[in-house]
């Protein structure tokens, strides 16, 4: 429990050094067993210990000792994904390119076939209340099949096996997010097709990713 607790003070601080949060937006978590540790609300991340980091079973209980502070008000969010997926690790965050793009489109293009790596063109989730039922329901249908999704007007979450992979993909999406800006902003830029994404997807399979 104290090293999950750890970890998501130190992704806190991973969140603000990559540049994907302002304040105290977005937040982090760890799965270990049927556990789970997520980012306090409310408090800037350098201020944030071991002690705020609230653990809850996949139902919302607080488990042992709780934080001195409240968790993170997208604490349903994070737990549906868990139970939806084999994730480890929880990431949400509010990168400006992820944000812009969230609120001009449903699914992020795939101009470039890294979307691969995140199982797909990321999807955008309808727009909805920050922290309700809604938006984690929104989110979660937008994550089915996938790694990693925007959130309407809002911000984008993914996951991983790890933190690290949680975090690889975020910077990944915040990067096509940018890739989508830049050549929209040059002209009409061309979209992969479903057979060269899946062109992608089979060279992958085999190990053999660049």
């Amino acid at each position: 429990m104290e090293e999950a607790r750890a970890a998501v003070v130190e992704a806190g601080l991973r969140l603000i050094s990559d540049g994907l949060v302002e304040g105290t937006a977005g937040n982090v978590s760890v799965r270990f067993g049927d556990r789970v540790a997520i980012s306090p609300s409310s408090i800037p991340y350098h201020l944030v210990r071991p002690e705020d980091v609230a653990v809850l079973d996949l139902d919302g209980n607080l488990i042992g000792e709780p934080g001195t502070a409240e968790p993170s008000s997208e604490t349903g969010l994070h737990l549906g994904v868990y139970r939806q997926t084999g994730a480890r690790a929880v990431v949400h965050h509010h990168g400006i390119r992820s944000v812009s793009v969230s609120t001009v489109v449903d699914e992020l293009p795939p101009l470039h076939y890294y979307v691969v790596r995140l199982g797909g063109a990321p999807r955008v989730a309808p727009y909805a209340l920050y922290g309700s039922e809604k938006l984690a329901r929104a989110v979660a249908a937008a994550l089915d099949g996938r790694s990693a999704a925007l959130m309407q007007n809002h911000g984008a979450v993914t996951y991983g096996g790890s933190l690290d992979e949680a975090f690889e993909r975020a910077r990944l999406l915040e990067w096509l997010c940018d890739l989508y800006l830049r050549a929209t902003a040059v002209g009409r830029p061309r979209v992969l097709t479903d057979e060269e994404l899946a062109e992608v997807a089979a060279a992958f399979a085999t190990g053999y990713a660049r």
